[in-house]
């Protein structure tokens, strides 16, 4: 256990917090440190054809050790952390024996991880927590996914009485703001198919997710002195509001779950000249996905012919879609995913992700990729934590998986 804990925090108090505002492959030159260091371990534990690109793409090739023809399988995690926190100078904290009561994560400014709120928390009574002292996020997305596949490769190296096909490692930059694919050589990987280890609670197995589309509407207004506007101010932040409520009110992320698709307005800027909102679309079924990109162009339409002006401009751009399209076809490495949850004493929890992933867009390049649970919750804030034991099965889950793809047929 403590190899796992070591190593989980030798790359968790790295910092590499992603910038959705740079145009650089990593967005962040800091991104580089942790990298540079994954490519040394991973030559270290005896990996093959390790590699590093100008963008920070990492791969690296456990070679087979039977002599039949097996599938080449990969496994990928990304390492930048999300924008939405600081990951800068993370303490990470251990609570042993975790006794199902309140955790004090930071007692000067008595901030406290609470099963009252955070019901997750008495699954993993008794138990190892690593969880962040409250000042920062804990990176275990997806840091503990990077943790279990370096683990399980150097247990794989370690135990060759385990056998295996060709196993591709992928880590990647850059995933929190959505482009961790954009620049993924799937050609040179060279998988069959792979696995992103970057789900959350301990058994999750998902290929679902959302398709998904940002849109971004503009509206023109006119500024003049408000003492003489009457007839002649146009104020873009009353449009603005009009527009907001054309949209069904009940459809947004606090009002939705499991497979109910949403309206998210996540931006306003404004002022009586021009105000614009930022939205993302999203749902899982391809038809209501395109039924809501078409009622956002009704709204616009029907209120650019109401005003007799084009007052509303809507600018919309697909950003994923979903995986079910991809996998569906060749459903046995779900199968397999699942038989290797269950072989190691998993139940699995297969569900639909409310969100993205790189294997969506891998999938849709060519390389099928389910994800599977790295075991940390709270993703992307101050209330993050990862169960050890969770990480370990993780470790168990993707040894078995190559054990059970190189069985001879």
């Amino acid at each position: 256990m403590q190899h796992i804990i070591n190593r989980f925090i030798s790359y968790v108090t790295i910092d590499t917090e992603s910038d959705p505002n740079s145009e650089t492959t990593p967005s962040t030159k800091k991104q580089w440190v942790l990298a540079n260091k994954l490519v040394e371990e991973l030559k270290d534990i005896g990996l093959s054809d390790v590699t590093i690109d100008e963008n920070a793409y990492i791969m690296a090739t456990l070679p087979s050790n039977v002599d039949h023809d097996v599938p080449t399988i990969g496994f990928i995690s990304h390492f930048d952390t999300s924008p939405d926190f600081t990951g800068a100078n993370v303490k990470p904290q251990i609570v042993e024996d975790y006794d199902g009561k309140d955790i004090v994560l930071n007692a000067e400014q008595n901030i406290m991880l609470s099963p009252d709120y955070f019901e997750d928390l008495l699954m993993y009574k008794g138990q190892t927590l690593i969880t962040t002292d409250g000042t920062t996020l804990l990176g275990a997305d997806d840091k503990a996914g990077i943790t279990e596949i370096v683990t399980a490769m150097e247990h794989l190296i370690n135990h060759p009485e385990i056998k295996h096909g060709d196993i591709k490692v992928g880590f990647t930059p850059d995933e929190e703001i959505g482009r961790g694919a954009h620049k993924f050589d799937v050609e040179k990987f060279g998988a069959d198919w792979a696995y992103t280890m970057d789900g959350s609670q301990v058994g999750e197995l998902e290929y679902e997710n959302f398709n998904a589309a940002g849109a971004k509407i503009t509206i023109k207004g006119k500024i003049v002195h408000p003492g003489y506007a009457k007839g002649k101010m146009i104020n873009s932040m009353y449009y603005a509001s009009e527009f907001i409520n054309s949209l069904p009110r009940l459809e947004t992320p606090e009002h939705t779950e499991g497979y109910e698709g949403f309206f998210h307005l996540h931006n306003i800027e404004g002022d009586v000249e021009e105000t614009k909102l930022e939205y993302i679309i999203r749902d899982h079924d391809k038809d209501k996905f395109e039924a809501r990109k078409a009622l956002m162009q009704k709204i616009v339409d029907d209120l650019n012919t109401k005003y007799e002006s084009e007052v509303f401009k809507l600018e919309l751009k697909d950003q994923y879609f979903n995986m079910k399209e991809k996998v569906e076809p060749v459903m046995h490495i779900v199968d397999i995913a699942e038989a290797a949850m269950k072989a190691v004493g998993i139940a699995p929890l297969i569900k639909a992700i409310r969100g993205g992933t790189d294997g969506s867009q891998l999938s849709y390049m060519g390389l099928p990729c389910p994800n599977i649970f790295a075991g940390g919750h709270n993703f992307h804030g101050r209330y993050e934590y990862v169960p050890v034991e969770s990480m370990q099965k993780a470790v168990e889950v993707i040894v078995k998986i190559a054990e059970l793809t190189a069985l001879e047929k």
